[in-house]
C-alpha cells in the first residue's frame, strides 16, 4: 500500500488509525516516522515519505515520533493471512528466530538460501532480516524500560542485543532518547509505573477497532483445558511453552486494547510471549475489511452490524492446536 502515494496522503491526513502498521509516514522536515493516525497536524503531502515497516524507516535514517510511537501500532494483517516466503519470514522474525538462530537459521528453517531472504524481505519491506531483528529488539528495549525497574545491562541483554553499548546506541538512535531519559519520561507519565514482581511485565497489546472480545474470549472459556488455561477474574489465562522456560500470561480484554501481563522465567522470551499472544487473539486483523466483507452477505449483515470487531481465536502453539483439531472431531466441545 506505501507505494499508493495519494491514498497514504488521505489516510494521515483523516488521521486513519485503520491504517496503522499498514504503512509509515516519514516527514523530511523533522526526520521523524509517524504512524497514520499520529494526532500531530499532518505535514504537507511534499514532505511525506512513506515506507512499509519501521525498520525501513529507521535505515533511512529516521527517528521513531515520540508522541503517537510508531512502534507500538498493530502489525500489518498480511502476515497472518498469506503463506509466501515474505510472509512466512515476518512470523518467523515477530518470534525471534533471527535473535536466537541468526539469519541462516532463519534461512534453513524457510528452505530458501540467506541471499534469496534478504532480496525478498528487501524488495518487500524495504530492510533485510537483520534490520527488521533489530527494530523489533528496540521495541522490546523501549517496552522493558518503561514497564520493569530492571537494570539497562539486563534489559539489553534480555531484549536480545549482545552488548550493552549496542543496546546503547539503538535506542539512543530510534527513540532520540538515551535508555536512562526514556524510563524518567515515562515515569513522568500519569500512571506510569514499574512491575515490582520479577520476570513479570504488564504491558497493553494495541488493536483495530472495532473489537468484540466476546466470542473469541468466549471460545477460549469454553474450550479451556484444566491446568493449562482458565477465565477468572474477567481475564483469560495460560500457560506458555517458551524456549528459556514456561510462562504465564494474562489477558483481560478492554474497547481499544488487551491488557496483558507476562510472567516470564526468562526475559529474553518476552518477545515471543507477546507475539503468540497477538496470534492467539488475531489482534493484527483489519476488522473493518473482515465486516464490510462480511455484511455483503445478508443473512450474515445484522449479526455484522450486532457485533462488528469479531476474531477468529487462533493458537500459541502449533502442536497443541493440532492435537486439538483431532480431538475435536471426536468429542464435543464439553
Amino acid at each position: 500500500m506505501y507505494t499508493d502515494t495519494e491514498r497514504c496522503v488521505r489516510a494521515v491526513q483523516s488521521k486513519d488509525a485503520r491504517f496503522d502498521g499498514w504503512f509509515f509516514t516519514a516527514v523530511l522536515t523533522t526526520g521523524i516516522y509517524c504512524r497514520p493516525s499520529c494526532p500531530a497536524v499532518p505535514p504537507k503531502p511534499a514532505n511525506m515519505v512513506f515506507h512499509p515497516s519501521a525498520a525501513a524507516c529507521q535505515q533511512a535514517g529516521f527517528r521513531a515520533c515520540k508522541r503517537c510511537r510508531p512502534d507500538t501500532s498493530p502489525g500489518s494483517p498480511e502476515w497472518n493471512q498469506r503463506a509466501d516466503a515474505v510472509a512466512r519470514a515476518m512470523r518467523l522474525i515477530a518470534d525471534g528466530t533471527v535473535d536466537r538462530e541468526g539469519v541462516p537459521g532463519l534461512a534453513a528453517r524457510l528452505g530458501y538460501s540467506t541471499r534469496q531472504i534478504e532480496r525478498q524481505l528487501v524488495a518487500e519491506l524495504g530492510a533485510g532480516p537483520l534490520a527488521l531483528a533489530r527494530a523489533q529488539r528496540a521495541q522490546t528495549a523501549r517496552l522493558l524500560i518503561e514497564t520493569t525497574t530492571l537494570p539497562m545491562a539486563d534489559i539489553a541483554f534480555a531484549a536480545g542485543f549482545s552488548s550493552v553499548r549496542t543496546f546503547n546506541d539503538t535506542v539512543r538512535e530510534v527513540y532520540a532518547l538515551s535508555p536512562t531519559e526514556l524510563r524518567a519520561r515515562s515515569r513522568a507519565r500519569p500512571g506510569a509505573a514499574g512491575d515490582p514482581a520479577p520476570g513479570a511485565v504488564s504491558l497493553r497489546l494495541p488493536l483495530r477497532t472495532p473489537f468484540t472480545p466476546d466470542n473469541v474470549f468466549g471460545h477460549l472459556a469454553a474450550t479451556a483445558v484444566p491446568g493449562v488455561e482458565e477465565w477468572r477474574d474477567g481475564a483469560y489465562r495460560r500457560t506458555l511453552d517458551l524456549p528459556h522456560g514456561p510462562g504465564i500470561a494474562t489477558l483481560t480484554p478492554a474497547p481499544d486494547h488487551i491488557g496483558c501481563r507476562l510472567a516470564l522465567t526468562d526475559l529474553r522470551d518476552l518477545t515471543l510471549a507477546i507475539s503468540r499472544c497477538r496470534r492467539l487473539l488475531d489482534l493484527d486483523a483489519d476488522p473493518v475489511a473482515v465486516d464490510e466483507r462480511l455484511a455483503a452477505d445478508p443473512v450474515l449483515a445484522p449479526l455484522v452490524a450486532k457485533a462488528p470487531g469479531r476474531r477468529v481465536p487462533r493458537t500459541v502453539d502449533a502442536a497443541e492446536f493440532a492435537v486439538r483439531a483431532v480431538l475435536g472431531q471426536q468429542d464435543s466441545t464439553a
